[in-house]
């Protein structure tokens, strides 16, 4: 790896903010919902969100939703593709949607997805403090992919769709020395490949 050179992920799906959450009963159960929500900045695919979204809220079927139907395409061609094996699938329907967002990284986040017949919310909050977390690409089995990521790592989240909350909830893990939700806001995240 080290006498490979990298470079930025093609499709534009390179550089954002991927806040995700995964809820299950336990650290070892599976996963009751699973999500991430993609806010991109210029890309050659434009500018664009994305939201993957599996949960018992959508009967365990992954759905999409996006205001830039190419750039989730692109995201499905490459790293979510990679993450998750379904989502490669481009015949899976993307509802598109609107995004929005409130409050701040110093209290709470809410995310907002609109679609027609459906609302969706994801909040973070409990946020802690900001740590940087760099992978290279290769350094997980079958994932060209590497990423340079400031994390905020939170303690609690929730997610609702249209007034319904997901069950289960966020376990925690060891982030190589903070102990923190297994997930976290990330922001400033780019994303490179080998070539």
């Amino acid at each position: 790896m080290d006498d490979k050179p990298v470079r930025p992920v093609p499709a534009g799906a390179h550089r954002g903010a991927p806040p995700v959450i995964r809820f299950s009963e336990s650290v070892d159960e599976p996963f009751t919902t699973h999500s991430s929500l993609w806010g991109v900045m210029p890309t050659p695919k434009g500018l664009g969100h994305t939201l993957f979204l599996n949960s018992e809220l959508t009967n365990d079927e992954w759905r999409i939703y996006s205001d830039n139907i190419a750039l989730t395409r692109g995201f499905q061609n490459t790293i979510q593709g990679v993450l998750v094996e379904e989502l490669p699938d481009t015949a899976i329907n993307v509802a598109d949607a609107d995004f929005e967002r409130t409050g701040n990284v110093l209290s709470f986040w809410t995310r907002h997805v609109h679609a027609d017949d459906e609302d969706i919310a994801f909040t973070w909050h409990d946020i802690g403090q900001p740590m940087i977390r760099y992978t290279q690409p290769l350094s997980q089995p079958d994932c060209p992919y590497g990423a340079s990521t400031v994390l905020i790592p939170r303690a609690c989240d929730t997610l609702t769709v249209d007034s319904d909350h997901a069950a289960g909830r966020p376990q925690v893990r060891d982030w190589e020395g903070p102990v923190a939700s297994i997930y976290a806001l990330a922001c400033a995240e780019s994303w490179t490949e080998c070539q």
